[in-house]
């Protein structure tokens, strides 16, 4: 196969063996299966209710088990050849199932559906007296399913109106009924991200309850696995449930406004908050990493030790239960309170063990950075813009979630306070107002006004070439890329900093296409849960569980398995980047978008992150890490302004992808639609440009999130390479000729650019899926 022939030209090229295609295949589909398995979380189960005992009869109550949500909306949508839902997947396993009942909730959906209803946007269907007794007269073990839907540029509610957190009136009217009738009562939730648990947690009536998540096309089979014990649940909570929407530090002024978002909860983000805060513990239902399984573990012989740089933690898990499963050890330290005030406990290192027969131990080595532990200081009470270990205590815990990690007798003394690093004040707030500390009150933030940092273009253009040299010679001659960009004229410069149509199965643009230079068209492509292809283009792809989903496994093979599947996909549809992984915080159980994202915590957020993006580019495949910072709202989401302390920016919004830069390097970053104190963060010179290339070294290329509104003259000086889906090539011609944009500055974007494009092309000429190279043609005789 020849350099960039995959992004030439049509057909694709399967990628299977003997000549079949990858792109929604069996192996990819069972993939999907085992991810949304061992995601799911089981939450509840009083009197062993799960696993079914065999040959157990049951009743579906709910629409969710027909109108089974495989994902959200927006660019998570994925084309697949069938979603098999809760009720089907029972089935499929020849469950005794009171189908009357599920037939009539079948009926419901269709009718919802017909009436132009989208899947997982309609309420409760009534529940039929009858029907309700006729179950109750066919079995004692009723299954209660419960959906949500949300979407990109949708937030949600918690209202009358939006029963989003909290059931619906008439889904607690259904539930109401049906614990009044059966024995046994089983809870199915079938959602993107957090939602209300209070409501089967405290009910003793409710035996047993699932956390399924949106898991995919598969999701239904997979909650059978795991209803009839076929998949031991070993799925963690990414997220704190709290026992009401209030409890979340974010509730009070989400919707304050929708011109702004106020971080005023400051660094004391989800399970930061609830387990520091004086009472707030209280206010817990389920706390992070919990977790329950069909077996029971003990860990054993936790110890921990350092050489002066790293932490080790050593720590034998051993199944004592009697069915093989697996268990998730989480490491947690505790920092000093000092003057900067400091959560309780953050995570700092896990490990999946791997699956463990009864009686059987695993020996897990898990460790990091002493530096890790650091805070960083954007006020100077100890040392201003730098990361500081204060002076004191530093004690590390064991366990299988927050609540049940247990202190070690290891602790890290510091007689001096340290100063691990130091940075720059990037990216301050100007009228934040006020930010929480420690004991949950809140201390006054003075406005100000920020001086921004300004970085000029150094980049020198070389001297134009005597002979015109192509991208291919660059790529196979060792032609200068110095030399090629210099020969460039400013209107192809232009042309390569902004997006250009889409061409074959691609439906959000691509970059580069200057036939002339030897510069292909490279084609990006959506869909955090697996390849979004344009519907009218017929190519079914795999939808995998959401990220929420695939974050609850906490298994990093595994989600660089997924990556490399769903990167197999595009490459075999001649698509070259993916658009994925999404790696925004859940600030709020509101955001439409949190589906998409891994978890309210940075570290799980971005070693999720940083599996994916090896996965995908181990095929050759470009990731791109999104949204530059603080998407964590989609309300008026292209003008909306976070406000954010710079500590708060750096520990909490910016620490899972400083994680993935570092880990994994990703070929792409984009950057976000909002603002980010007061700056649109794709014509952020400080975060772009200080944070993210010259702190963490990122090497890569930066993309816009696709029609936003900042000003492309702006974005350039950023550091914003390429502007998506297009661009006004005449507004920035102008800019050139009055002296507003340099020939330089667009070169170093455009020479970022060309450094993708050469390893795109690589990567495909190394044809690591053997493709037989039998042809001699030239791809660029057009």
């Amino acid at each position: 196969m020849k350099r960039w022939s995959r992004a030439l030209y049509q057909p694709c090229w399967p990628l299977g063996m003997n000549g079949t295609r990858v792109t929604d295949c069996d192996e990819h589909r069972a993939l999907s299966r085992a991810a949304a398995g061992e995601g799911a979380v089981l939450l509840k189960n009083n009197n062993k209710v799960l696993p079914l005992r065999r040959n157990a009869k049951v009743a579906l109550f709910g629409k969710a088990q027909i109108d089974y949500v495989k994902g959200g909306g927006g660019s998570g949508t994925v084309l697949v050849s069938y979603v098999k839902d809760i009720y089907r997947g029972l089935k499929e396993k020849e469950v005794p199932v009171f189908d009357k009942l599920s037939l009539y909730y079948e009926g419901y959906v269709q009718e919802q559906y017909a009436l132009g209803n989208q899947r997982g946007q309609f309420d409760e269907a009534p529940l039929p007296a009858d029907l309700l007794e006729e179950a109750a007269a066919y079995t004692d073990t009723a299954i209660i399913t419960i959906n949500r839907y949300s979407r990109e540029s949708w937030d949600r509610y918690n209202n009358e109106n939006d029963n989003y957190f909290n059931l619906s009136p008439a889904e607690k009217e259904m539930v109401e009924a049906v614990t009044a009738r059966f024995k046994h009562i089983i809870v199915l939730l079938n959602v993107g991200a957090m939602i209300d648990t209070a409501w089967f947690a405290e009910n003793d009536k409710i035996d047993a309850a699932v956390m399924l998540w949106q898991g995919g096309m598969e999701g239904g089979g997979a909650a059978a696995d795991i209803l009839l014990g076929q998949v031991n649940p070993s799925g963690k909570l990414v997220d704190t449930c709290a026992k009401a929407f209030e409890d979340y530090p974010s509730s009070e002024l989400f919707h304050e406004c929708d011109d702004y978002a106020r971080y005023t909860e400051d660094i004391f983000v989800g399970y930061r908050y609830f387990e520091t805060v004086p009472g707030k513990k209280e206010r817990v239902v389920y706390p992070f990493g919990y977790g329950l399984s069909y077996t029971q573990f003990e860990m054993e012989k936790a110890r921990a030790f350092d050489d002066g740089e790293t932490v080790y933690i050593t720590v034998t898990v051993k199944n004592v239960g009697k069915i093989p499963g697996k268990e998730v050890v989480q490491v947690y330290y505790s920092a000093p309170q000092g003057k900067l005030g400091k959560a309780e406990r953050s995570l700092c290192a896990f490990q999946k063990t791997k699956l463990l027969k009864p009686g059987q131990s695993e020996k897990l080595i898990l460790s990091f950075n002493i530096k890790d532990m650091a805070s960083f200081d954007d006020l100077g009470l100890v040392a201003k813009s730098c990361n500081v270990l204060e002076k004191g205590t530093y004690r590390i815990y064991v366990g299988n979630s927050v609540r049940d990690a247990k202190k070690l007798d290891y602790t890290y003394e510091l007689a001096e306070n340290v100063i691990t690093e130091q940075l720059h004040s990037y990216c301050a707030p100007e009228r934040l107002g006020k930010r929480m500390i420690a004991d949950g009150t809140y201390v006054d933030v003075p406005d100000c006004k920020a001086e921004r940092t300004v970085f000029p273009c150094t980049y020198k253009l070389a001297d134009v070439p005597e002979e015109p040299i192509t991208l291919l010679d660059v790529a196979e001659k060792g032609a200068s890329l110095d030399a090629f960009i210099a020969q460039l004229t400013t209107e192809e410069m232009i042309h390569l900093v902004k997006g250009v149509p889409s061409i074959g199965v691609s439906c959000t643009s691509g970059f580069g296409s200057i036939e002339e230079r030897h510069i292909p068209p490279v084609m990006t492509i959506d869909g955090p849960a697996g390849v979004r292809i344009d519907r009218r283009c017929e190519v079914n792809c795999t939808a995998f569980p959401v990220a929420t989903a695939l974050a609850c496994t906490w298994n990093l093979e595994l989600m660089e398995q997924v990556g490399r599947a769903g990167a197999l996909e595009a490459k075999e549809n001649n698509l070259q980047i993916w658009l994925t992984p999404a790696l925004n915080i859940h600030r709020s159980p509101l955001c439409g978008r949190n589906f998409e994202y891994f978890s309210e915590d940075p570290f799980v957020s971005g070693k999720m992150a940083a599996a994916c993006i090896r996965g995908i580019e181990s095929q050759g495949i470009a990731a791109t890490a999104k949204h530059l910072a603080c998407n964590n709202k989609e309300t008026n989401r292209k003008s909306s302004d976070s406000i954010v302390s710079e500590r708060a920016l750096r520990e909490i919004y910016l620490k899972g992808f400083e994680i993935c830069v570092k880990e994994a390097q990703p070929q792409m970053v984009m950057s976000s639609y909002n603002l980010l104190n007061g700056i649109y963060t794709s014509a952020n010179q400080e975060l772009l440009e200080g944070i993210l290339r010259r702190e963490w070294g990122f090497k890569g290329m930066v993309v816009s999130d696709w029609t936003n509104k900042a000003d492309h003259v702006e974005e350039i000086k950023a550091g914003n390479d390429v502007r998506m889906p297009k661009g006004d090539a005449q507004y920035l011609m102008d800019a050139v000729a009055e002296g507003r944009l340099t020939r330089e500055e667009l070169a170093v974007c455009v020479k970022r650019l060309m450094k993708l494009i050469l390893w795109i092309g690589e990567e495909d000429g190394l044809d690591k899926q053997g493709v037989a190279d039998t042809d001699d043609f030239d791809p660029w005789a057009v």
